[in-house]
């Protein structure tokens, strides 16, 4: 089952505690399906690609409270909370950004966040890293990148997560059918993150529903949800929010809308066929 959740629709600090957070729905037994470790000592709870969208449909004030949202979140309290609640109170993390197909760019290589020092230590990383832009929009393109990072983390992990943020549908490189299905075959979760601040514009290659967009034709396997974003003010507060339910194996107490395995609400090519539209290519 997955779900989507929408800040806007009062999910909010306020009415959600770390208790709430770490304690809200049982992860699918699916998700907790372990890796074959050579040293245990290694193994973390969580192997965590966050993919961040850089394109130029986001705007620069966008971009700077993206990356301020990621950072604050990892040394939050709920954030840590969540992780020293983890079997081994540790993930692993790679943070990378993309836009167009052959566009990414990692910007944190894997690291251990096992407390606060080293949430610190990444946190710093991301912001230290100076702000850039990408033309086109590419998940499919982000997707096939995130598949084999997990494969080279030297960290295996109980699950294995892409959480992957976006302010419009993929309208570049191959669909997004075909890279997902590749990566949920490996077992890994795709959860999402719609940016949906800004009225939706023709011209920025934006669409209606964006958050149905993602949930039913982006996020993927055991336990994946969607949060949205649909109000400015709220941009850090949810990228915290589904940070900490990552971490912590869970999903969101009250899901907006259960996804069935129906016709997707909005077509998955949407974004192919508005550049062509648009472009004749």
């Amino acid at each position: 089952m997955r779900w989507c959740v929408s800040i806007a629709a009062g999910l909010v600090a306020g009415a959600l505690t770390v208790g709430d957070m770490v304690g809200i729905a049982a992860p699918s037994p699916k998700s907790q399906q372990s890796v074959d470790h050579k040293d245990n000592a290694l193994s973390v709870d969580l192997e965590l690609v966050i993919a961040v969208d850089v394109s130029y449909s986001m705007d620069l004030d966008e971009l700077s409270v993206q990356r301020e949202g990621y950072a604050h979140a990892i040394v939050s309290k709920e954030f840590l909370q969540a992780l020293k609640n983890g079997a081994k109170s540790k993930i692993a993390v790679t943070y990378f950004e993309w836009s167009a197909q052959t566009d990414q760019k990692i910007i944190i290589p894997w690291r251990v966040i096992d407390g606060p020092e080293t949430a610190d230590a990444v946190a710093d990383e991301i912001m230290n890293t100076p702000v850039r832009r990408g033309s086109r929009t590419s998940i499919s393109g982000a997707i096939y990148f995130a598949t084999p990072l997990f494969e080279e983390n030297p960290y295996p992990g109980l699950r294995r997560v892409i959480d992957i943020s976006g302010d419009g549908p993929n309208n570049n490189g191959p669909p997004v059918a075909e890279p997902r299905r590749a990566a949920l075959e490996k077992g890994i979760t795709i959860n999402g993150l719609p940016i949906m601040v800004k009225e939706p514009s023709y011209s920025a290659m934006d669409i209606d529903n964006l958050d149905w967009y993602y949930e039913d034709c982006v996020i993927g396997g055991p336990s994946s949800f969607v949060v949205s974003i649909k109000d400015r003010d709220k941009f850090k507060e949810a990228i915290r929010i589904k940070l900490v339910l990552e971490v912590a194996g869970r999903t969101p107490e009250h899901p907006i809308v259960p996804v069935a395995e129906k016709r997707p609400r909005v077509p998955c090519e949407i974004g192919e066929k508005m550049w062509q539209d648009r472009w004749g290519r």
